[in-house]
């Protein structure tokens, strides 16, 4: 990999992540359409390091008070009513479904799906649900003619219940097209939450899961096309950009609808089945290399 496609790697990355389109399957769909090789699970892991510490400075104040609370909860049993000491159990308790998945389907994840048709699959499906969850959370918020408006559920509402739903919604997104956000938010949505709140604890629950799975990585960097120097630069330039995003993201969803990630994921998916069935992109572009 050269240092100026770990740059624009990178940069797909931190302008990704943290929007309901896919980092994994932009960086698949990059590489595929630049004619450069995959640049494969690991690469993808470990650059998202990045866009987590991204998280963890932005929602540091967030962060800080819930591992606190969680920490003193251990030892004080009045604490463990406490909204921040819950929130802590509940991330915990969130990331079981994405750890096991993780480990068991590892292998299907490097090699089958990261097929481009899978992903244009996932693109447009995912795009749908989005969508229709979207709809619903406006319906609730600006009520209608005949209805009432709806008040949506607060993140000092979630329970064991709905942590381990958005924990296997979460899950879903081992499969590159299905976003992470994305499926999180559309899980939230679903069950009634704001799209702050969906989107808040998407991002606390992503922290501990992209942390342990970039970790865990780590053994895989610097083998095969992929060398150390342009995964840490990718890294550090998705961690810039990410930052960056995250501000605009949090802002944008307070006031705005989901439908333009919707109708992107839509088309992005259509025109790939339309390439590939013409035969002018390989569902497997860049995979014999990787």
């Amino acid at each position: 990999m050269s240092w100026f496609e770990s740059f624009v790697l990178g940069l797909v990355q931190g302008l990704t992540e943290f929007l309901p389109i896919s980092s994994s399957a932009h960086l698949r769909l990059t590489a595929a359409f630049a004619g450069w090789h995959d640049p494969g699970a690991a690469f993808t892991a470990i650059t998202q390091i990045g866009t987590e510490a991204a998280v963890l400075i932005y929602f540091r104040k967030d962060i800080a008070r819930i591992v606190s609370a969680w920490f003193r909860s251990l030892t004080n049993s009045a604490m463990r009513s406490d909204h921040d000491a819950k929130m802590g159990w509940l991330v915990i308790v969130g990331s079981i479904p994405i750890g096991v998945l993780g480990v068991t389907f590892k292998d299907q994840i490097e090699g089958p799906f990261r097929d481009l048709r899978l992903i244009a699959t996932t693109l447009i499906v995912m795009g749908v649900v989005l969508g229709v969850a979207d709809r619903l959370a406006a319906r609730d918020e600006t009520g209608g003619k005949h209805r009432a408006i709806k008040e949506r559920k607060s993140l000092k509402e979630l329970g064991v219940r709905d942590g381990l739903i958005f924990g296997f919604c979460q899950a879903l997104a081992l499969v590159p097209g299905v976003s992470r956000s994305g499926a999180t938010i559309s899980g939230g949505l679903l069950m009634g939450y704001t799209r702050e709140a969906a989107a808040r604890y998407s991002f606390l629950l992503a922290v501990p899961a992209v942390l342990a799975s970039g970790v865990f990585e780590l053994k895989d960097a610097g083998e095969g096309h992929v060398s150390w120097g342009p995964t840490i630069f990718a890294t550090i330039i998705a961690f810039a950009v990410g930052y960056a995003v995250i501000a605009w993201f949090m802002k944008f969803i307070t006031t705005k609808s989901f439908m333009p990630f919707v109708i992107y994921r839509i088309i992005l998916g259509i025109v790939l089945f339309a390439l590939i069935g013409a035969g002018a992109l390989s569902p497997h572009a860049g995979e014999s290399a990787g």
